[in-house]
């Protein structure tokens, strides 16, 4: 009878354990990610317009992604996945980090642009925020180049990798 009471002692005691370490899981703080999730800048894109832009990052490991859309029109319709883009954002402590891609969906004419995701590999505690030394958005539609500058840093603030 005593071997039997120490075995069930033995499964309480494991059954235990495993619940506290399922509780501390459901606990436990998530994977680092990008913070804020969005932050909104001006950009100057001169006779193609401007205005304010809202990107949205997102990370997974050392991939993120923003997607951009601008306070800018399209004068004519544009079908999905052809606009090729780059976002340049400025690293603290200097350097930049290029966010690409050729998609977008499909926007009719006079519809503000909307690009990306645009992808980048970041490395942790990268701080991007709006690049002011040349085009930080550049942007091919039908073979037309679209050049726009920061006009404002991001609010609420820098992305945080």
């Amino acid at each position: 009878m005593r071997g039997s009471r120490r075995s069930r002692l033995g499964i309480g005691s494991a059954v235990a354990a495993g619940v506290l370490a399922v509780t501390s899981l459901a606990f436990a703080p998530g994977a680092a990610a990008v913070t804020p999730t969005e932050a909104t800048a001006e950009y100057d894109c001169g006779m193609w317009g401007g205005g304010l832009a809202r990107l949205t990052a997102t990370q997974n490991g050392t991939t993120a992604t923003i997607t951009v859309r601008s306070a800018v029109k399209t004068p004519v319709a544009v079908g999905a996945d052809t606009i090729n883009a780059t976002l340049t954002l400025a690293k603290a402590g200097g350097g930049t980090r290029q966010f690409t891609g050729q998609k977008n969906p499909a926007l009719a004419a006079g519809s503000s642009v909307e690009i990306g995701p645009l992808t980048a590999t970041v490395a942790l505690g990268d701080s991007l925020n709006s690049y002011f030394a040349g085009p930080a958005l550049t942007m091919s539609i039908f073979g037309f180049p679209v050049s726009c500058d920061a006009v404002t840093s991001q609010s609420p603030g820098p992305f945080v990798f």
